[in-house]
Order: C-alpha cells, then sequence, then structure tokens
C-alpha cells in the first residue's frame, strides 16, 4: 500500500495520458490483425502464409519510418515544457517534410524486396506468388500512414492523444468492412484474395491521415503552436535534431523487429503450417507489444516533459510507475494467453494442425510478455530524456547477438523447430528488459543526485 500511496498520482497522469495512446498504438496491429483474421478464415491457409511473409518484410520498412516519427515526440514534449510554442510549430513543419521523404524511400525499398527479394527466400513458391502484389499495396501504404503519423505524435507530445485514438478505431473498422467485402468479392465487386486487404489497408490509411490532418489544423487548441508552421521552410538543423532521435529509435524497432522477421523466415524454411502459426502468434503477441509501445510514448512525453523542466525527481517516480503499469498489463496478457492458448488460433483459422502449433507458441509467449513489455517502456523512458543511442546498441546485442542466433541453434540444428527459436527471441526480449532498466537506474539516478546537490548548494 506504501507503494501506490507514493506513485499514486504518476500512476493516475500516466493512465490518462497512456491510454489513448495504447487504443491508438493498437490500431496499427489491429490492421494486421484483422487482415490476417480475414485472409485465414476466406482465403485459407497458404494464404495466410503468404500474409506472414509480406508482413515480415514489411514490419521492418514500417517500425523504420514509425521510428524515424517518433523523433519529433520528445523534442515536442521538452519545447513545450520551456513554453516555446514558436518551436513546435517549426518542428511539425520538418517533421511532416521528412515523414513523407522516407515514406517515399521506404515504399521504393518495399518495390524492390517484392520484385527482387521474395523468390530468393527459400519459401514455398506459391506464398511467394501471392505475398508480391499484398507487399507492394503494403509498401504504398507506408507514406500515408507516416502522413497520419506526423500529426499524431505532434498532438501527442503536445499531451492530446484522443483524437489519434478515436481516429484509429475508426480506421481500423473501415478496413474490417473494406477487407471482407474485397477478399470475399461483395456487392458486385470481384473477389480479390490477398491483394483484397492491401487495397483495404491503403484506403484505411489513406482516410486516417486526412483526418488526423484535419483535426491538427482546424482545432482551436493547437492554433498557438502553428502560427510558426510553414511547409516551404525546412531547415536542416531541425530535421537532424529530430533525426538524432529517430533515427536510433528506428534502429531500435528494426533491431527487435527484424529479428522477429529473420525467425518468420527462418520458421518458413520449416514449412507453411509452422509460417501460418506464427503469424497467428506474433500477431496476437503484437497486440499486447503494441499496448506496451503505447505506454512507452505515454512515458516517453511525460519523462520528456520532466526533462525539459529540469523535474528529475518527478522524472524518476513517473517512470518508475510507467514500468508498474506495464508489469500489470503484461501480467494480465500472459494469464489470457496462457488460459486462451488452444481457443484464440481459432479466430484466424479453422486448420487444425495451424492451432495445434499456435496454442504451443502461445505459451511461450505468455513468457515473454513480461519481458518484452518493460523492454519497450524502458526505451521510451530513455528517449524522452534524450538517451537513445547505448539503448540502440543494447536491442543490438539483445536480438542479433544472443536472440536471433540461439533461436536458430535451437530451432534448426538442434531440431527443437519451431519453438527452439521462439525460446530464442525470449531470451533476446529477457537481456534487452535488464540492461535498459539497469540504464535508466544510472541515467535518472545520475540526473537525480545532481539536482539535489544544487538544491542543497542554494
Amino acid at each position: 500500500m506504501t507503494i501506490y500511496q507514493k506513485y499514486k498520482n504518476h500512476y493516475r497522469d500516466n493512465l490518462n495520458l497512456a491510454i489513448p495512446v495504447v487504443i491508438s498504438q493498437v490500431g496499427h496491429t489491429l490492421v494486421q490483425t484483422s487482415d490476417s483474421i480475414i485472409v485465414g478464415h476466406f482465403a485459407g491457409t497458404v494464404s495466410l502464409a503468404a500474409v506472414s511473409l509480406a508482413n515480415s518484410i514489411f514490419v521492418i520498412l514500417l517500425v523504420i519510418g514509425i521510428g524515424i516519427s517518433y523523433g519529433s515526440t520528445p523534442l515536442i514534449a521538452q519545447l513545450n515544457g520551456r513554453e516555446d510554442f514558436e518551436e513546435c510549430g517549426k518542428l511539425l513543419s520538418n517533421s511532416l517534410f521528412l515523414n513523407v521523404l522516407t515514406g517515399i524511400v521506404l515504399f521504393a525499398v518495399t518495390a524492390l524486396c517484392s520484385i527482387l527479394l521474395l523468390t530468393h527466400l527459400d519459401q514455398t513458391p506459391e506464398v511467394v506468388r501471392q505475398a508480391k502484389p499484398f507487399l507492394m499495396l503494403l509498401g504504398l501504404s507506408i507514406i500515408p500512414m507516416l502522413i497520419f503519423n506526423t500529426f499524431k505524435q505532434f498532438a501527442e507530445g503536445l499531451g492530446f492523444t484522443r483524437q489519434a485514438m478515436l481516429i484509429s478505431i475508426w480506421g481500423n473498422v473501415i478496413n474490417i468492412c473494406l477487407g471482407i467485402i474485397f477478399v470475399k468479392g461483395l456487392f458486385g465487386i470481384a473477389p480479390m484474395g490477398i491483394k483484397g486487404v492491401g487495397y483495404s489497408t491503403l484506403i484505411d490509411r489513406c482516410l486516417m491521415a486526412l483526418v488526423m490532418g484535419l483535426y491538427v489544423f482546424k482545432s482551436s487548441r493547437f492554433k498557438k503552436y502553428l502560427k510558426s508552421f510553414v511547409l516551404t521552410r525546412i531547415s536542416r538543423l531541425r530535421g537532424l535534431q529530430i533525426l538524432k532521435i529517430g533515427a536510433p529509435v528506428a534502429l531500435q524497432y528494426t533491431f527487435e523487429i527484424s529479428a522477429f522477421s529473420g525467425a518468420a523466415i527462418l520458421i518458413g524454411t520449416i514449412g507453411y503450417h509452422e509460417q501460418a502459426a506464427h503469424q497467428v502468434a506474433i500477431n496476437l503477441a503484437s497486440i499486447t507489444y503494441m499496448m506496451g509501445s503505447g505506454l512507452s510514448a505515454a512515458a516517453a512525453i511525460k519523462s520528456g516533459n520532466y526533462f525539459g523542466a529540469k523535474d528529475h525527481l518527478n522524472l524518476r517516480q513517473s517512470a518508475i510507475s510507467n514500468y508498474h503499469i506495464v508489469l500489470v498489463f503484461m501480467l494480465i496478457t500472459a494469464f489470457i494467453f496462457t488460459v486462451g492458448s488452444q481457443l484464440l488460433p481459432w479466430m484466424y483459422t479453422s486448420d487444425k494442425e495451424v492451432i495445434a502449433i499456435a496454442a504451443q507458441l502461445l505459451i511461450i509467449a505468455a513468457l515473454f510478455q513480461l519481458f518484452d513489455g518493460t523492454q519497450v517502456v524502458g526505451l521510451g523512458i530513455l528517449r524522452g530524456m534524450g538517451d537513445v543511442n547505448i539503448p540502440t546498441i543494447i536491442t543490438f546485442l539483445a536480438y542479433w547477438v544472443i536472440g536471433l542466433p540461439i533461436g536458430y541453434l535451437l530451432g534448426i540444428p538442434l531440431h527443437m523447430g519451431v519453438k527452439g527459436i521462439w525460446y530464442g527471441l525470449t531470451l533476446g526480449l529477457m537481456t534487452s528488459a535488464i540492461l535498459l532498466f539497469f540504464r535508466f537506474q544510472f541515467i535518472s539516478k545520475k540526473h537525480r543526485d545532481k539536482t539535489v546537490l544544487i538544491i542543497a548548494q542554494d
């Protein structure tokens, strides 16, 4: 009870900020979830494996874009903490330009992957054939998604989180409805198969970008920030400021997600049933990860506010309260995965072989929930404080030196199959969570002690 009393105010403040962000973040994953469910039930196991293959490549490019867009949020939060409203507007101009440019580059890379890479990954030929057009459509959708993210990160950096949440909810409803219509072929439209969910995702993200942009420019609450917004006034210095945080964040996400994507490709060499089961389990785990990611984004905003105001005592308490919140979140989801391991895969497919494998993976997923949540919150807290370089090294070591190599060793040479690969990923998450927590303790105590010393001297 004493711990609760100590952090009670921070729990309330952080949850009020985090819950809309969590719902908005989950929206990114629910697009893939709805795609997987629609394809699994209406197009079959091979098509579901194709979704897994395309997503395993696309998600790497997606998180690069998301990571770069995140670079503006702690800067906006720190500027707002210092009440520098004019600079916030200028930063938005540069963030929009940078994110559109990033989206175009990432689409070009996606197109190259679809044309040149997919046929050389030792995957089932029919899976590759279906994955190619789907990957191209996903790649095109990244441009409007990053425009949406530009305005979302700007609003969230200022503490306004509910509108992005509402747009994400309605966006997912539209995506599901259009996906079913296009895949199944309703209202006179010819059945499109897997391409149908690609078109629904593209349309959904275009609409979300448009509505989020209109919200920011039309709302009176942003007027004092937008007085200095001029799209043609692009500053190299401000672009570098965003990239100084955004690029390492993009690398952090890339190291983690690419390890999981590498695992999906390794699993694809075992068989398409295993690949489809991996898609089911990783998709469910991704939903809970995005909950943690939403808490992480809120933690970055709060720590950025406190860091900008040089209030390191409250920064530390707020950060620790976020660790408590994410642990409770992940304990609940771990329980759900354990109890529902046999039932949850039925949402995606009726293939009994796929369900049996996915059920085993969900038991492992229940274990790594705790590590996944704590490591992503640790990244958010450190990002808000502007500490991004050492955490980037930590994520590389955790996933590419420990997680994926051990997963490969257990899964392929030691013949533990898909479960062995997942054991390696769990070890990588555990390593990242522990090292990032130690990093937070070191940095936050150093700033706190410095503040206490200055107060004592005064």
